[in-house]
């Protein structure tokens, strides 16, 4: 697959993960977009090490989508764990 294909899942990615979990993101729509595209490419990295399996065979497969959206779910999450509480020690 070429960049293009890879920044399209990414950016779906990035947004079906932003849907599975919702909640304030202090980084907004752009880091969303931008974790969904790191994302993929975890998500891809990690299946062919953990499972041994080719999960980037093309942009239609369901396996390309599944571990671009997984990979992105994964960052998201990380991204809230060390960016959510800097925001809540603003107020004194």
């Amino acid at each position: 697959m070429g960049i293009l294909a890879w920044i399209i899942i990414g950016l779906l990615a990035g947004a079906i993960a932003k849907a599975l979990m919702p909640g304030k993101d202090p980084g907004g729509i752009i880091i969303t977009m931008l974790i969904g595209i790191a994302g993929g490419l975890l998500g891809g990295w990690l299946g062919k090490v953990i499972f041994g399996v080719d999960s980037v065979d093309g942009f239609f497969e369901l396996s390309t989508w599944i571990a671009a959206i997984v990979g992105s779910l994964i960052l998201l999450a990380l991204y809230r764990v060390f960016t959510g509480n800097r925001h809540s020690h603003r107020h004194a």
